[in-house]
């Protein structure tokens, strides 16, 4: 269960993403989940900045990636490079790959038949999400609503933990249940109110309503769940 953040704890963590410290590392150090992190980095930072921050992150880890593998490439060549100098220094070497380049037998030559099949470029297939089958959802969950008790429905890529998945996915409505009651609290607005759900069989009940209305997924804490 995520603990409750103080405002130093906030403070900080604030302080820490703007100088380039992951998410995950954050709330392993906070002891909460990547969700808590990165909804109060939302209402501190603004939806604007925190995505202009995210963006900056992936740039130079990528480009600390790519400097990494250039170095690798170039060691690789370097060691190369000084071993065929000084292999070819000498003459029995020399002469072995003459011999071996210039004279090779092609008795094991033989024709490779073209592929004759459909190469399958179906869309990637979306491998998050657990069937919700397979869930044991615990005795009591929480959900936000609004006023009139309508449910509080998103889109996949308004949660930036699943920003990995495809197009096609992110695109998917979702609705969000909680186990944390003082977590579902600070998921609310002014226009807002937490929901209790005592009985969570309701959710399997009604997997066939929610899909007539487009809904088909369901976010709960770190997992993803298919209706």
């Amino acid at each position: 269960m995520s603990k409750r953040l103080s405002e130093n704890d906030k403070d900080e963590i604030v302080k820490s993403f703007k100088s380039g410290t992951a998410i995950e590392f954050l709330s392993k150090k906070h002891a909460c989940t990547n969700s808590t992190i990165i909804r109060n980095l939302k209402k501190n930072l603004g939806e604007l900045k925190y995505k202009e921050l995210i963006k900056k992150s992936k740039y130079a880890k990528e480009k600390s990636e790519t400097h990494k593998n250039q170095n690798k490439d170039l060691e690789k060549t370097n060691f190369e490079n000084e071993n065929f100098k000084n292999d070819s220094n000498d003459p029995k070497v020399l002469d072995e790959n003459i011999t071996s380049s210039n004279f090779a037998s092609n008795d094991n030559f033989f024709e490779i038949a073209p592929i004759d099949f459909e190469i399958d470029n179906s869309s990637r297939k979306e491998l998050s999400s657990f069937p919700i089958s397979e869930v044991n959802f615990p005795k009591i969950v929480y959900m936000v609503v609004d006023k009139k008790i309508e449910l509080e429905i998103k889109l996949l890529k308004d949660f930036p933990e699943w920003e990995f998945l495809p197009n096609d996915d992110l695109n998917r409505k979702a609705i969000e249940i909680f186990v944390d009651l003082s977590l579902a609290k600070r998921s609310c607005n002014k226009e807002q109110k937490v929901l209790k759900v005592p009985n969570t069989d309701v959710f399997r009940i009604a997997a066939p309503i929610l899909l007539t209305r487009g809904i088909s997924r369901i976010v709960f804490a770190e997992n993803l769940i298919a209706l």
